[in-house]
């Protein structure tokens, strides 16, 4: 018999600034507690960079729209899902040391073993970003 996989957590925060801390806190909460120690910052930091991307170019101020998120153990590895309405596909930019930004996605090229960006079937844009978990987790 298969083993049985565990149910992906998921939340839904409006796209405003405040919901950064909020996707922080439910995201790293929701791992186990042996693994906060190993993968907490790392994730806390994914979280940060990829809630506020899509906060910033995947959302308009004028619509009700949502930011997505959705964690989920697999393959040997913690895998983020950060979605939102918007159609752009984010790239990772090269900003020089006097740049204030656009250091987003460049911090997750290197903190996350393996990412992506897909459309969503429906509407917008989900990043994927998994970090891999320690031996034995």
């Amino acid at each position: 018999m298969p083993e049985i996989p565990l149910v992906p957590a998921h939340w839904r925060f409006p796209a405003r600034p405040a919901s950064v801390q909020r996707a922080r806190q439910a995201v790293v909460e929701s791992l186990p507690h042996a693994l906060r120690p190993h993968l907490g910052d790392d994730l806390r930091l994914l979280t940060s960079e990829l809630v506020t991307n899509a906060i910033r170019h995947g959302t308009c101020p004028e619509d009700e729209n949502r930011i997505e998120l959705v964690l989920w153990p697999a393959d040997g590895h913690y895998w983020l899902a950060v979605s939102d309405p918007g159609t752009g596909k984010p790239v990772v930019g090269h900003p020089t040391p006097d740049s204030e930004g656009g250091r987003g996605l460049f911090l997750v090229d290197h903190l996350a073993t393996s990412w992506t960006v897909r459309p969503r079937p429906t509407r917008g844009t989900s990043v994927i970003a998994g970090l891999c978990l320690p031996e034995g987790g």
